[in-house]
């Protein structure tokens, strides 16, 4: 009987197992207990549950909205990364059209940079695109970190008010340039109406001058090919007096106004200033270094006198005595029948120049006389007092030659000084 109630009761529960794994079409499901043996049935109770394809609706909208928010905030960060790549290319267009700029001559002065309102408001307008983008992205439910705006909003005043610092910059360059090319013009226009009138002058004039010592010879480069020579050649001489005007502006050194060599010395006599030297006097190859300074690209009256008698010497610079000495060459008399070069120096009697000590710039009225004449007379010729020609070289046109391309220009001597003072 025993054995009977336990196989009973093990059918039973079978069954209210198998109900627990079964469902109605209401959605509720049952849960069977045990129970004792006397109480004769098996309560059951039913519990409600949710049904799991709405939560699983409910999970799926949330990560579908989730998703859309990210994918508006990636196109918001991306537009705002685009912008701040726009604006640092046209700083950097700004920057180099800067470089461009100083280099721009008068036909392309004109193109500056575009007008500085209008690309502020360029840049105006480009943040209220990114708040309207701001205000549809909080619309949509997605967030724009605050950060990141004020990042981007900082970012957008820096370049603001560097593009307004290089607009100025170009501004004042090109008022700097506008400036220099007017004098530019004005140094390049005089100088052609005073090439003009001597062309004019030169053409009603002929081929000569207005007188024979109104001119100068122009030697404009550093070769050892540009230089004048004197036609005639010195006596011997127990004195001398050489006067000269000259107009320099090259430095280091003016080189060599005048040398005069004779067979077996060609520095006989030799007025050089050769790199940082001062200028120096040769006579018989012995120095003798004068105070002057005639690297000004000013016109100067330039002396120098000597005397066999104790070597005995003066430096005359426009009209003033600025050095003296004596034991240069003493009791050497200047040797004749040598060669008298304007412009070079010569390692060999009459040629072999070296370049660097040719003279650069422009000489005229060199005399030379066979003593040494007075401080009165050489201040009367240094103001333009007086004109007293060499009685050994005198500065006329027939008595010089020029070669390599130096060339002769006519000279009213006093007027240019004037000019250039």
């Amino acid at each position: 009987m025993l054995h009977l109630l336990a196989g009973l009761t093990c059918i039973y529960a079978l069954a209210c197992v198998k109900v627990v794994y079964g469902q109605n079409e209401k959605g509720e499901r049952f849960l069977c207990t045990a129970v004792p043996i006397d109480k004769g049935s098996c309560p059951v109770q039913s519990l409600p549950v949710q049904s799991a394809s709405v939560r699983e609706e409910e999970l799926r909208n949330t990560g579908t909205q989730l998703r859309e928010t990210i994918l508006q905030q990636k196109e918001t960060i991306d537009n705002q990364l685009e912008t701040i790549k726009e604006l640092t290319s046209k700083l950097s267009r700004c920057e180099a059209d800067s470089e461009t700029f100083r280099k721009m001559n008068k036909d392309t002065m004109d193109d500056v940079p575009k007008d500085p309102n209008d690309t502020m408001q360029s840049l105006k307008d480009r943040l209220e695109n990114l708040e309207q983008q701001q205000m549809r992205a909080n619309i949509s439910g997605a967030s724009f970190p605050n950060e990141l705006r004020n990042l981007l909003q900082r970012r957008l005043e820096d370049l603001e008010n560097q593009l307004l610092v290089k607009v100025n910059e170009l501004e004042e360059e090109k008022s700097q340039l506008y400036n220099e090319t007017v004098a530019h013009r004005q140094r390049t226009d005089s100088t052609l109406n005073s090439l003009m009138n001597r062309i004019s002058e030169l053409e009603k004039g002929g081929a000569g001058f207005k007188s024979p010592e109104n001119f100068k010879i122009s030697l404009p480069l550093r070769t050892n090919y540009l230089f004048g020579q004197v036609k005639k050649s010195l006596p011997e001489m127990y004195a001398f007096t050489i006067c000269m005007w000259l107009k320099s502006g090259l430095s280091p050194g003016i080189g060599t106004p005048f040398s005069y060599g004779v067979p077996g010395q060609a520095n006989e006599i030799v007025l050089i200033e050769w790199g940082h030297n001062p200028i120096e006097l040769l006579i018989n190859d012995k120095v003798a270094q004068l105070p002057l300074s005639l690297s000004d690209g000013r016109w100067h009256h330039v002396c120098i006198t000597w005397t066999t008698r104790d070597g005995l010497w003066e430096a005359y610079q426009d009209g003033q005595r600025l050095g003296s000495g004596e034991n240069l060459a003493p009791w050497h008399p200047i040797k004749p029948g040598g060669v008298l070069i304007l412009g070079q120096e010569q390692d060999v009697v009459g040629g072999r120049f070296d370049a660097t000590q040719a003279f650069v710039g422009e000489l005229s009225h060199f005399n030379v006389w066979d003593r040494v004449l007075r401080s009165t007379d050489i201040i009367a010729m240094s103001n333009c007092s007086s004109y007293i020609p060499g009685n050994v070289v005198a500065w006329t046109d027939s008595n010089i030659e020029v070669f390599g391309g130096a060339s002769k220009w006519p000279l009213e001597l006093c007027e240019d000084r004037l000019f250039d003072n």
